[in-house]
């Protein structure tokens, strides 16, 4: 298997379609689920934040630095890019709902649900950093160096997120939990 630097250096040399292709192939499954995940598994919108990601690499593939993983950091801008989308999304559901309407779902109690639910209920910030961390396996370093923020703060958003799932996945529990205090 040829390695991911040869493959980019080709790509930068040559404007090699096949190595392109092999890059593509390894590293889109990973790239599709972590967006899917980030996006509320929207996959037409995954589609897209997957397809503008690798647009965004390749023009900025020159000055990757290699410090890391080339997964790593496509992960990285795939993580940018659904952001840019999530804040789109945000902002032409606003101006299409009616006010107060997400505020009555989020008051539903839901009968039964799901751990894929429940992350797609997280607020952007938990979800980000969730799926990076418990379920991509970034460190806190690398998740604060794509987003932008710094390691506590990534480790303060996981910890409310795990808490806001644990309260999602099971109200009961954990509204128990809090009334103890």
């Amino acid at each position: 298997m040829t390695p991911d630097r040869e493959l980019a250096q080709a790509i930068l040399q040559d404007g090699d379609e096949r190595a392109f292709r092999e890059l593509y192939r390894r590293h889109t499954p990973r790239l599709y689920l972590l967006v899917l995940r980030l996006l509320g598994y929207s996959e037409m919108d995954a589609e897209d934040v997957v397809q503008e990601t690798w647009v965004r690499a390749i023009r900025e593939l020159a000055g990757f630095r290699w410090e890391s993983a080339l997964g790593t950091w496509l992960s990285a801008i795939g993580c940018n890019v659904a952001r840019d989308q999530l804040r789109k999304l945000k902002r032409r559901d606003e101006r299409e709902q009616s006010p107060g309407i997400d505020s009555w779902v989020a008051l539903q109690p839901p009968e039964q649900v799901d751990l894929e639910q429940a992350i797609r209920r997280l607020p952007e910030g938990y979800r980000t950093v969730l799926v990076m961390h418990d379920l991509e396996g970034f460190t806190h370093e690398e998740i604060g160096t794509a987003l932008g923020i710094a390691p506590g703060t990534s480790k303060s958003q996981l910890f409310g997120a795990r808490r806001s799932l644990r309260a999602l996945l099971n109200p009961v529990v954990e509204a128990e939990d809090v009334a103890r205090g």
